[in-house]
């Protein structure tokens, strides 16, 4: 019975986190600061407006501390809900729908005459969204009575930040608390320049005012392979050049090898073990000079448009770091204690300028725990358990630990798998190419790690993300009625098989 697995779980603790999930989960209480009186002084301060600087602010309003909010761009939301997460999606939404039209309608009984792409009105729905929603958050500021400063931020002390307005003027805005949320960059490549017209960043790839012929990755990472499909589903020959042997390198092994399939029967094309050495856009187009990742003779390659897609790197350019001796690592990451403190008191930091995954749902987390233990509260982040999810179709999720982490730790377990062929909804939709895999430990059935691969994968992992945080065994999953017909019915199908057998395979 599942309440005889409760016990069983208790006996092993070995997994509860990594060393980088411990550095954030060394719970204490601290000192409550005191609040500001008649005086200019915040009692938080956030340099950077977007998902962990936003949240933090509004957090921090919410738990009786004066705050203000400064963001460069002038509008909130940063990266994500600007030149990111947000209108990415849009443009994978619209083009799925695209996609689907001229190929799956018509087996549904859905008859068109023609299906064609408006890319200008495609790219006005984007924009929508992202407007809508950064002025929602800046209403959420003022809900909250957080001050919102307009400009660009550089310290002058510790409790002290000079801010260039974006109207021209300077201001100067007081902290006992300030946190940095300066979030990432693109990570450039030797030799190659970003014009954001036929060499481009994720930013140009989302405003291209006509589809490439042929668009070539550069980085077979999640940004470049969900820009990928997006220009793949439009019309476009894609191409990803890798320098690593796989795509996706934290993925789980056998998920990945059939999410590159599935690709590929998209059309995309993989060169992995590819280095690029140059790029030439002397010409109407753009010329990659190739060669193996281990060396060897160089070939070429053309493309309408590159994308360079090679990860990112912690923003923290112009903020005077050095001037108050905040210390970073080689990476150019702002080093941070349990508590989100830098070296320097009352300097905390937080999202993709410390270390950790570069998501925006884990500087979410960041920026509540980090003004909860400013406010003399508990904060808690468990960076082994933050969901990672590529928004391809279909999608890949997963949460907690590969198969490959598992053997390297020596840990005896049990697989089970189940695949979306044989799930009832999936079928009934036409959609149903994927799978669900579940780690568990062998002796006592806690569940180490999930992934998923199917429509709507993102929206699935959370149930496993929950059963990780409170280390529940495939058994709980498995006695826990999931109503009928659903895609998650494969998920409690998957636990059935890691525990026992399934039902329906």
């Amino acid at each position: 019975m599942a309440m005889a697995s409760i016990a069983r779980r208790k006996a092993t603790t070995f997994l509860s986190s990594s060393s980088s999930s411990k550095h954030l989960c060394k719970y204490s209480w601290i000192a409550s600061r005191g609040f500001a009186s008649g005086s200019d002084e915040n009692d938080v301060v956030v340099i950077g407006g977007g998902p962990g600087g936003y949240v933090a602010a509004i957090k921090a309003a919410q738990l009786g501390l004066k705050t203000t909010c400064i963001e460069k761009r002038g509008t909130l939301g940063g990266t994500c809900l600007n030149v990111g997460c947000i209108p990415s999606k849009a443009l994978l939404h619209s083009s799925h729908m695209y996609h689907e039209a001229k190929h799956s309608f018509a087996s549904h009984g859905v008859k068109l005459a023609s299906v064609e792409v408006d890319l200008p009105a495609m790219m006005a729905q984007k924009d929508k969204a992202v407007g809508n929603l950064t002025k929602g958050i800046e209403g959420l500021l003022k809900k909250n009575k957080v001050s919102y400063v307009k400009g660009y931020g550089k310290f002058l002390s510790p409790s002290e930040v000079s801010v260039d307005t974006i109207e021209g003027g300077n201001t100067i805005v007081k902290g006992k608390n300030i946190i940095i949320a300066t979030g990432s960059d693109v990570k450039s490549l030797p030799g190659i320049t970003i014009d954001e017209e036929r060499i481009v960043s994720s930013t140009g790839a989302l405003a291209l005012k006509e589809i490439p012929k042929k668009l070539v990755v550069i980085g077979a990472g999640y940004i470049g392979l969900e820009m990928g499909s997006v220009w793949g589903r439009l019309g476009s020959e894609v191409v990803v050049v890798e320098f690593a042997s796989e795509i996706v390198p934290s993925m789980d092994g056998e998920i990945r090898k059939q999410f590159q399939r599935s690709l590929e029967k998209q059309k995309m094309k993989f060169m992995l073990k590819t280095k690029v050495v140059s790029v030439d856009t002397a010409g109407n187009g753009v010329k990659l000079t190739l060669e193996p990742a281990a060396g060897g003779d160089q070939t070429t390659l053309e493309a309408d448009v590159v994308l360079v897609s090679a990860g990112r790197t912690p923003f923290t350019s112009g903020l005077q770091l050095d001037k108050i001796g905040v210390e970073t690592d080689k990476a150019g990451r702002i080093l941070v204690n349990e508590r989100f403190s830098t070296n320097v008191k009352g300097v905390y930091a937080i999202g993709d300028v410390i270390p950790g995954p570069m998501l925006a749902h884990k500087a979410e987390e960041d920026g509540v725990a980090c003004v909860e233990y400013i406010a003399g509260k508990e904060g808690h982040v468990d960076y082994d358990l933050v969901p990672g999810v590529v928004y391809t179709h279909p999608e890949v999720a997963s949460v907690g630990k590969t198969e490959e982490q598992v053997k390297t730790l020596g840990v005896e377990y049990r697989v089970g798998k189940f695949p979306f062929m044989a799930n009832s909804r999936a079928k009934a939709i036409d959609d149903a190419e994927g799978i669900v895999k579940i780690l568990a430990e062998k002796e006592t059935d806690k569940i180490l790690g999930v992934h998923i691969m199917s429509p709507n994968a993102g929206e699935l992992i959370h149930e496993a993300v929950l059963a990780l945080h409170y280390g529940a065994s495939s058994e709980d999953i498995a006695r826990t009625c999931h109503a009928h017909p659903t895609m998650s019915e494969a998920l409690k199908e998957a636990a059935m098989a890691t525990y026992d057998k399934p039902i329906h395979i």
